[in-house]
């Protein structure tokens, strides 16, 4: 018998605090977690104002040294971020932390500030707290950072945080929106799981049962939680947070982000580069799952379901992308990670499968 050889590096949070005015245990937060005593805090404008300043004010209160860099907020127009941070904001992260001596970084914003703030403290090989201000996509807690580039959407490796403190008080007053946009990325890890199992059947793939579970379970909570959820209520909040952490948790086990990114990322991830600034990430992925589970053949109408109770958008047109750009961007989607095999195959779907698959799911 030959020796067991294998082996593999997970990376969880340490702690994890989600509540009603959490935002005053930062303090002692990070006296559990580092000795350091110089922290640089991550903002943006607009996070700055909701949260930064007042974290600032404790730690400094408690005798920490406090720096603030502050990023440039995203351009907004009809409520869709057209422009946000790239590798420029994390260079700029890298050497105020570097000037400053900070040890240790927190990400106080939304998912640009917190994927910076990622992306900074896995190239300095520090640590880093996530303070997340919305809840629009599970990347609060995961090892992933999604940046722009010329071409789009670009996915790197980043840090796990060390810990995350999610205040639902701060959270509940983000649009709704935003909220809605969150669960419909959560929710469509059900199709990414698809894609996975499917890889690991015909490809011989690796995979993890556990961190498919997770992934699994963060969706399925959140289905039996739709019209909760649909409430906006700072619990409705309380309890999309948890499955977004226990996501970002999942791609921390895999060690990939292959629990909650498969065809319908692709998708999505298409769209940002011939029809940017229409959707969110997480309303693109929500009505990319529903075309990605009716070609597993699984319960897609349940997805689309709980997508419109939640008012998630469904449909190109609730997308405000034209039906010809969602059948462009199923036929090429596969061309985001060739690598990657999902329901797609390996030369994507024909025009006529696209346009076939949308009309029957009512997307377009």
């Amino acid at each position: 018998m030959e020796r067991f050889t294998k082996y593999k590096t997970m990376i969880f949070p340490r702690e994890v605090i989600v509540g009603h005015k959490t935002t005053d245990y930062i303090k002692e937060m990070c006296r559990r977690i580092t000795g350091s005593k110089n922290i640089l805090i991550v903002v943006d404008k607009n996070t700055k104002k909701i949260s930064g300043d007042r974290i600032a004010k404790i730690l400094q209160g408690a005798g920490y040294e406090v720096n603030i860099e502050t990023l440039s907020s995203p351009i907004i127009k009809k409520d869709i971020p057209v422009a946000w941070p790239n590798m420029k904001e994390v260079k700029a992260v890298m050497r105020s932390a570097t000037k400053n001596e900070s040890d240790f970084l927190i990400g106080v914003g939304g998912g640009s500030v917190i994927d910076v703030t990622k992306l900074a403290a896995y190239e300095l090989f520090k640590f880093y707290i996530s303070v997340p201000t919305s809840a629009a996509h599970d990347g609060m807690a995961s090892p992933r950072a999604s940046l722009k580039d010329r071409k789009g959407s670009v996915s790197k490796t980043a840090e796990s945080p060390v810990a995350v403190l999610a205040d639902t008080a701060i959270i509940s007053k983000a649009p709704y929106r935003m909220l809605a946009s969150g669960c419909a990325d959560v929710i469509s890890n059900l199709s990414a799981v698809k894609d996975w199992e499917l890889a690991y059947r015909l490809k011989n793939e690796e995979f993890s049962t556990f961190a498919a579970s997770l992934s699994e379970t963060s969706s399925s909570l959140l289905l039996e939680k739709a019209e909760d959820i649909r409430s906006g209520l700072e619990e409705a909040v309380w309890q999309a947070v948890k499955c977004m952490i226990v996501s970002g948790v999942a791609m921390s086990v895999a060690g990939d982000t292959r629990p909650a990114s498969g065809s319908e990322h692709m998708f999505s991830h298409m769209l940002d580069r011939i029809a940017p600034g229409k959707a969110l990430h997480g309303e693109q992925c929500g009505v990319g799952a529903i075309m990605m589970m009716y070609l597993h053949g699984e319960d897609w109408e349940k997805i689309r379901d709980f997508l419109e109770i939640i008012g998630a958008p469904t449909t190109a047109k609730e997308l405000r992308i034209p039906k010809k750009k969602i059948v462009e961007a199923l036929v090429n989607a596969q061309k985001i990670r060739p690598e990657r095999y999902t329901i797609l195959g390996e030369q994507g779907l024909t025009e006529d499968a696209a346009k076939k698959l949308a009309k029957i799911t009512g997307v377009i």
